[in-house]
């Protein structure tokens, strides 16, 4: 059974206004549909590379993240590139960007 949840637009101002009490610059750089858009994170570590955590549903139907660029930090471009490869699958989509050069953000579900 599926776990009720919060509208995109209301979760990512949620995460802005977290990563602002805890002194984290975080911005959104997407805005996607308000009620049910699908939701990217950017983790910039302001060296030219970045991580790029996709929304996902377990198969239980909880709310996961998977790291869409894989395991590693990429180059920027190809986080650029992947956000851009989402979008056009999903208008709808929202991309919240964090600046976390020490990878201290810890999304509020499990990475899968």
């Amino acid at each position: 059974m599926r776990e009720p949840a919060l509208k995109a637009g209301l979760w990512v101002k949620a995460q802005l206004r977290l990563c602002n009490v805890n002194m984290v610059a975080a911005y959104i750089s997407r805005k996607g549909d308000p009620d049910a858009g699908a939701i990217l994170i950017r983790l910039d570590r302001l060296d030219g590379t970045s991580t790029v955590l996709s929304q996902v549903r377990t198969a239980e139907g909880a709310r996961a993240w998977m790291r869409g660029t894989g395991d590693a930090p990429v180059a920027d471009a190809e986080a650029d590139a992947y956000i851009k490869r989402q979008a056009k699958f999903d208008p709808d989509i929202w991309v919240l960007e964090i600046e976390d050069p020490n990878d201290a953000y810890e999304p509020d579900d499990d990475i899968v």
